[in-house]
């Protein structure tokens, strides 16, 4: 092997950048549901997918992250939130780094971690309920720092707890951690120390997780707060501009914004705040349509094809929950499946991934004609609420008590 190509290999095998087939993220590789390298079984076997392995986990609503042969779980055990890597393949822990906490929800749900782990350049980041970040080493699990941020910055646990996943761009890991007392509503933090970097706004913490998006050459992210949609410039935290989004007293800000094609922008939340679609550049946005009447869902990011958005629409707590098929640029509905039950949504190999909260996984084909479903099989238990990971023709699935490793991959 010549010394080029040796020195091109040794810089894959160690850069921190998502190869096909990576989860390393909430909702995937772009954040917006969608794995593109991805090929899926046309149809399961009768008693469902074959079940790669499965083991008990602990508290909490938090899916996992996925790079190369190790996963990610964050979950709670007895006192403790637990970080902890396993190996992909077998479900067996490679190694586990714990922190106490003696969180108790507010209202309701889970007292245990809500936020996907983030996994990049070789770290892996969480996200505790009572906003406890971390930082360790994905290969040995070294814990490289820790900063407590909700006492850091004075911010409030909210109704059940912190539940905004952070995001890593660069050398930034920027947090909606909510210190509205402190001016640090956004906090960006050094990867390699923990370092505060900058805060800005004194908004409250949402539950939705911000995503990237470069403009004129400059990296930005885009982020749904408790009452705003706010656009910063990574590196300085300058603010570009910011869109009213959301409502006081009992409500939450929870689906991931979707951005397309770096020039619109798709917004969507229950409790009356509704949709908003918008056309943005690096200083102005612009309302193409705002309405609660085509799509007001509480937590299922919707999955953007061709035009079309597919979502879940309504609430898991005051059912029904439809699903929909969006015309995006004006709202318009395509159709609608009457009563389908409230669950969350992936796309892969032009086909929809449904996980409902009674544990029910579909796979499915649809287009602007309707929905079809191709396999169903019940696999999971009780309530259900962490996002699926998708990775390499496996999908990995948890509930409140086990967490399953399913082989939906093509053969």
């Amino acid at each position: 092997m010549s010394r080029l190509l040796l020195l091109f290999v040794l810089l894959v095998a160690t850069s921190g950048i998502a190869t096909a087939g990576d989860w390393p993220q909430i909702l995937g590789p772009q954040r917006n549901g969608i794995a593109t390298e991805e090929k899926l079984a046309k149809k399961w076997p009768v008693g469902g997918p074959p079940v790669v392995w499965e083991r008990s986990v602990g508290h909490g609503y938090a899916g996992v992250a996925v790079k190369g042969e190790r996963a990610v779980l964050f979950h709670r055990v007895r006192d403790e939130e637990v970080t902890e890597c396993l190996n992909a393949n077998t479900g067996e822990t490679l190694w586990k780094q714990a922190h106490g906490t003696d969180f108790y929800p507010q209202v309701g749900g889970a007292d245990g971690p809500l936020c996907v782990p983030v996994i990049s350049q070789g770290h892996v980041v969480t996200f505790g309920a009572q906003g406890v970040l971390s930082c360790f080493k994905l290969d040995s699990g070294e814990e490289l720092w820790t900063r407590k941020t909700h006492e850091d910055f004075g911010a409030l646990e909210g109704y059940f707890g912190a539940g905004a996943t952070p995001i890593v761009v660069g050398e930034l890991v920027l947090v909606n951690v909510g210190g509205s007392k402190k001016e640090a509503g956004v906090v960006a933090f050094d990867l390699a120390t923990g370092e505060t970097k900058w805060t800005r706004t004194a908004e409250p913490a949402s539950y939705s997780a911000p995503v990237e998006v470069t403009l004129a050459d400059i990296p930005h992210v885009l982020m749904i707060t408790r009452y705003k949609c706010i656009l910063f410039e990574a590196e300085s935290g300058a603010m570009r501009f910011e869109i009213p989004f959301g409502q006081r007293g009992p409500t939450v800000n929870a689906a991931t914004p979707l951005v397309i094609d770096n020039k619109q922008l798709f917004l969507t939340a229950s409790y009356g705040i509704g949709s908003v679609l918008a056309d943005f550049d690096i200083l102005h946005y612009s309302p193409i349509w705002e309405d609660d009447a085509p799509l007001a869902t509480q937590y299922c990011t919707p999955i953007h094809q061709n035009g079309l958005l597919y979502c879940i629409d309504g609430r898991e707590d005051q059912p029904p929950a439809d699903l929909k098929c969006i015309e995006m640029k004006t709202g318009k509905l395509k159709w609608i499946e009457h009563n389908f039950g409230y669950g969350t949504v992936l796309f892969a190999d032009e086909k929809l991934i449904i996980q409902k909260n009674d544990g029910d996984i579909i796979l499915a084909h649809v287009d602007e004609t309707g929905y079809r479903q191709l396999s169903h099989a019940k696999l999971l238990s009780g309530e259900v609420r962490a996002l699926p990971a998708l990775s390499n023709g496996r999908l990995f699935i948890r509930d409140a008590k086990t967490l399953k490793c399913v082989d939906i991959g093509q053969k």
